[in-house]
C-alpha cells in the first residue's frame, strides 16, 4: 500500500484487516519501520480493526526528503494527508517519533475530526533528555554499517542487554540496507539524527501546547525499564492530559512492542475496544 502525500513524497504502508472496521494507524519510532508492528497489527485485525502500519517519511520503504525534512510538524502533514486518503478519523497508535507525531496531530485544533482515540507507546509529551540522546547514539553508531546481519544483531543485543537475542535473525534485513559496498546499513535517512538534535525548545513548547488541545480518549503505556520515560515525564503527562489512562508494563524497556509485545498489543486492544463502545 502506497500513499502520496502533500508534500509530494511516497509514503509505504502495510494493511491488516478489512478497510470497513475501524481505522487504527500505527507509527514507528525514530530509526525503525512498519514491521516493527507486525505482531500488534495482526491481533488489531483479528479484533476487528482496519490496521494500517506506515513507513515514515526517510525511514524503510517511504521516500526520504530531499531537503532533509524530518520536522514533527512535517511528519504530521504526512499523517494528516494519509487519513484523509483513507477517509475516516483513525485511532492512533505511535511509538516514541510515532507518538510525538500522534500527540501533535490529535491536538491540533484543526484535525479534531481526523482522530478518535490516542495512544502513546513509552513517550510522554516528548523524551527524556538522557534517554532520548541515548537512543540517538545507538542511532550514530551504525553509520559506517555492518560487515554482516550478525554483526548488526551482536550490535542490537549490546544495546538492549534485557531481550534474549533471536536465533533467527534474517528479519533484520527489513531493517537494513545491503549497499554496494557489501555492508549493511540502517534503513534510514542519516540527516533524521540531524533533525533530532536541533531546535529541540522550540518543538518542546509547541508539543505542550498540542498536548494542553487534546482532548480525545487517550492511553500512555510506559515500559517499567524504560529510560525514555521517566516518572518526571509520566506525570507531566498525567497533569497536562488528565483524562488520560496509564499503564506500565513490567520487563520491558523503550521498544514495547518488541519486548512484551502480547500484553502491549492487549492493553492497547482492549483500551480502544472500550473507547468505540463508549461512543
Amino acid at each position: 500500500m502506497k500513499f502520496k502525500v502533500s508534500s509530494g513524497l511516497n509514503i509505504e504502508a502495510t494493511a491488516l484487516g478489512n478497510p470497513d472496521d475501524p481505522l487504527v494507524i500505527l507509527l514507528h519510532g525514530g530509526g525503525q519501520t512498519r514491521h516493527a508492528w507486525g505482531g500488534t497489527a495482526e491481533k488489531l485485525s483479528r479484533a476487528g480493526f482496519y490496521a494500517v502500519a506506515i513507513d515514515l517519511r526517510g525511514h524503510g520503504d517511504s521516500d526520504w526528503s530531499q531537503e532533509g525534512d524530518y520536522a514533527i510538524e512535517s511528519y504530521k502533514e504526512d499523517l494528516i494527508s494519509i487519513i484523509h486518503q483513507l477517509g475516516k478519523s483513525a485511532s492512533l497508535i505511535g511509538a516514541s517519533l510515532g507518538g510525538m507525531v500522534s500527540l501533535c496531530t490529535a491536538g491540533d485544533k484543526e484535525c479534531r475530526d481526523l482522530c478518535n482515540a490516542l495512544v502513546m507507546v513509552d513517550i510522554g509529551i516528548y523524551p527524556n533528555e538522557d534517554g532520548s540522546n541515548e537512543i540517538l547514539n545507538f542511532m550514530s553508531s551504525g553509520s559506517k554499517g555492518f560487515s554482516s546481519l550478525e554483526e548488526a544483531s551482536d550490535s542490537i543485543a549490546s544495546y538492549l542487554p534485557h531481550r534474549e537475542k533471536p536465533k533467527d535473525i534474517s528479519g533484520l534485513k527489513k531493517n537494513l540496507r545491503l549497499k554496494e559496498d557489501g555492508r549493511y546499513y540502517w534503513h534510514w535517512d542519516p540527516r533524521f539524527i540531524e533533525s533530532r538534535t536541533s531546535n529541540k525548545s522550540d518543538y518542546k513548547l509547541r508539543q505542550k501546547i498540542y498536548a494542553e488541545s487534546v482532548n480525545i480518549p487517550t492511553l500512555l503505556i510506559k515500559g517499567a525499564l524504560s529510560n525514555v520515560v521517566t516518572q518526571e515525564e509520566v506525570d507531566d503527562f498525567l497533569e497536562t492530559i488528565d483524562h488520560a489512562d496509564f499503564i506500565e508494563i513490567d520487563h520491558a524497556a523503550h521498544m514495547i512492542a518488541g519486548d512484551r509485545n502480547d500484553i502491549f498489543a492487549n492493553a492497547a486492544i482492549s483500551f480502544l475496544q472500550k473507547t468505540l463502545n463508549s461512543e
